[in-house]
Order: structure tokens, then sequence, then C-alpha cells
């Protein structure tokens, strides 16, 4: 008896071994070496350049709070926001005291960059997302803004309209997902046309 239990834990032993070694090592070097080869951009974090250097990624959110940028979608991410290594909401509730007060400090701080703005707030710039690292917003939450940074910036409200319809992402396929724009290529652009 002792012999077959000593064979059976042998055998998982070098099952558990080989299955690390597979699933742990061969698989991700596998699936490493392809997406660099067929997807480099992707595999390195989809990152954007700008003059030679790295600005970030078009696929996780970054703060701007400046009067003449498009504000990004809040996060909720801790120590600091957008934290990609700490990704995840507030989990706070509806009800949630504190939650309705943070929402309603981001309010003001709207209003107060564009007080002559008369439309409502859009939920998703006042409110984080469920990773707290979203890089895009709604277009209505970009047509909150257009004025506000077209003023900012002394230039024609056409123009910026253009630029959201030009790096709003359609969704899969054009059709699945809602658009959205992301933040951080849009006011790349807008601080290129100084």
């Amino acid at each position: 008896m002792f012999k077959e239990i000593l064979h059976q834990t042998k055998a998982s032993f070098l099952f558990v071994m080989i299955f690390t070694v597979l699933t742990g090592l061969v698989y991700p070097g596998i699936v490493t070496l392809l997406g660099k080869t067929f997807f480099p951009r992707q595999a390195e974090g989809s990152l954007i350049e700008k003059n030679g250097k790295k600005v970030g990624s078009e696929l996780i959110g970054q703060p701007f709070d400046a009067p003449q940028y498009f504000w990004s979608r809040p996060s909720a991410t801790a120590p600091y926001a957008y934290n990609a290594a700490a990704s995840g909401g507030s989990n706070a509730g509806s009800t949630n005291p504190d939650f309705l007060k943070t929402v309603q400090g981001r309010v003001e701080a709207l209003r107060k960059a564009d007080p002559t703005n008369p439309k409502p707030v859009p939920m998703d710039l006042v409110t984080a997302s469920a990773s707290g690292l979203d890089p895009h917003i709604s277009l209505a939450a970009a047509a909150y803004q257009v004025e506000r940074v077209a003023r900012d910036r002394k230039i024609d409200v056409k123009l910026v309209k253009n630029l959201v319809e030009k790096y709003t992402d359609r969704g899969f396929l054009g059709f699945m997902g809602d658009p959205g724009v992301n933040v951080l290529k849009l006011n790349l652009a807008l601080d290129e046309l100084k």
C-alpha cells in the first residue's frame, strides 16, 4: 500500500511540475512572442509618444483639470488617480453620503471651470468607472466641454468639435459598444494646434 501511495505522489508531483512549466512558462512565452511579433505596439501597452517621449497609454486614463483641456472620467484608484496597479472602483453605493459628497464636489468643479454652461453635467464626468482607469468619455461628456475648451484656447468651436469627432472610437466593428472619445489623444491633438 505504501508503494502505491508513493507511486501516486510521484506521479502527482510530476504532473504538477510538467503543467507548471507548460502553463506558467511555455504558454505565456509563446503568447508573448506572438504578441510582440504580430502586435508589437499593443504588446508594449499601446503607448503614445510625443516628441520621442512616452506620454501615456491610449488604454489608461490620465487626470486633466486645467480648463483648456478635456477632463477625463474620474478615477477611484489609490493612492493616486489612474493607478493601474490598483484598478478598481470605489464600491460606494448611490446613497452613500461620502459618495454623494464626492459627486457634488466634482459637479461644482465642472461648474466653476465653466460657469456659463447651462447643460446638465453628464454622469461619466462625475462618477468613476468600475476599473477607475477608463481612457474614454462619452460623446455627451465631450460635448459638455467643447465650448469651455474652445473659449480657453481662443479657437473656433467648430475646430474643437471636429477634433472630438476625429478622436471618437466607434466601438468594435463600428456598432458594438457605445462610442467614446479618447481624452489623452484629443488633448494631445489640441496641444498641437498651437
